[in-house]
């Protein structure tokens, strides 16, 4: 017996979520998701190709939002963890401490540090390899520090009393030299081939006005530090990412017309954007839907962008809405909102964990095939 088909209606009402004023339904209809008794659900390349769509809504360099459709919630969530955690970015790492008379203590310092995020020339940034810690307990010899795997910069501040201060003032930026240190104080101490690899974009600071430390005359900070590539999953100071997140892409249906004074209410039971107001035209009024005759020109509520949705799920509160609206939820259709610390470009980090992803694929395959040898 072949594979039945189910319409196409079945299969679309399939992929939405119910939203309801106390509960949500269709979370999974079935217990191995997207798989249904007696049709033919076989995964087929073909057919994920075709209904596979990235579609980008906002594209700046520091935040993207962009649609991420046909796939599987494991699919989507696994590209938000790697990523927060697997991404590879660089960090500093070790802070060798010369003078520090500052109030804060060294441990402090150095961990203000690390979290500053450092920006370069992408192709340099990828052309730098890891860094690993030699472990004689474990018999592990590391990698030497060199140029393609350690980047060295400086910390060098010392407070001083502004000789050319007016003898009344009383802000510090005023009456001292290097009241602050920012981390436009420090400075990149190229090595090597670090010169070629970065020759259009320095390493530096993505922001030069983050605070570190504030100095009153006679205290001094003088640092030096490496940075190395890291991954978010050990610590947050090499996560790509200040946020990655992703939602469902929400649906409105509107089951009966909304009319008047009712369509004014419903639209402000949602977020600016989402419902507009139309006017009932000729044909509305001489259509079957008895609710419309003689509201030629008056107000009626339409579904403009569901996408501004929050589902705060309001307009279920009310009464009038009664059987007159339904909200939702599309399973397979996510709406990530990436936002990036500003070492890569946000849109770069998503292909980035595409190609994260692909390679733990690989891995496994090969270990696989390893275990059947």
């Amino acid at each position: 017996m072949a594979p039945m088909q189910p319409p196409q209606d079945d299969l679309d009402r399939r992929k939405v979520v119910g939203i309801n004023p106390e509960t949500v339904t269709n979370i999974t209809s079935t217990d191995f998701p997207g798989h249904h008794a007696g049709e033919d659900n076989s995964w087929s390349l073909s057919n994920f190709k075709q209904n596979l769509k990235v579609h980008f809504h906002e594209n700046e360099k520091d935040e993207a939002i962009f649609s991420l459709v046909g796939v599987d919630a494991s699919i989507a969530n696994a590209f938000r963890r790697i990523l927060i955690a697997e991404v590879p970015t660089l960090a500093i790492e070790k802070v060798y401490v010369q003078n520090n008379t500052s109030v804060i203590a060294d441990e402090v310092l150095a961990h203000r540090l690390g979290l500053i995020p450092l920006k370069g020339r992408i192709e340099g940034l990828k052309w730098l390899k890891w860094f690993f810690e030699p472990n004689p307990d474990l018999g592990f010899e590391g990698v030497g520090r060199t140029d393609y795997n350690t980047v060295v910069l400086s910390l060098n501040v010392k407070c001083e009393r502004n000789p050319h201060a007016d003898k009344n003032a009383t802000e510090p930026e005023e009456k001292y030299i290097n009241s602050s240190v920012y981390s436009r104080h420090i400075k990149w101490a190229v090595q090597g081939s670090q010169e070629e690899q970065f020759r259009d974009g320095p390493i530096e600071p993505v922001s030069p006005d983050i605070l570190i430390a504030k100095l009153r005359p006679g205290q001094e900070i003088d640092i030096i530090m490496h940075a190395h590539l890291g991954k978010g999953g050990d610590h947050a100071k090499f996560s790509p990412v200040a946020t990655a997140t992703y939602r469902l892409l929400p649906t409105i249906t509107i089951t009966k017309p909304i009319l008047g004074a009712d369509a004014r209410k419903f639209q402000k039971c949602f977020p600016p954007g989402v419902i507009d107001l139309e006017r009932v035209t000729p044909s509305d009024a001489a259509s079957d839907e008895s609710v419309y005759h003689g509201r030629e020109g008056d107000e009626k509520a339409v579904v403009k962008d569901p996408m501004r949705d929050t589902v705060s799920r309001e307009c279920l509160r009310h009464e009038e809405f009664r059987d007159k609206v339904k909200l939702g939820r599309v399973q397979d259709h996510f709406i990530f909102n990436v936002e990036s610390t500003g070492q890569f470009p946000s849109d770069m980090l998503f292909l980035e964990s595409v190609n994260v992803l692909k390679y733990k694929a690989k891995r496994l395959l090969q270990a696989l095939d390893e275990m059947e040898k």
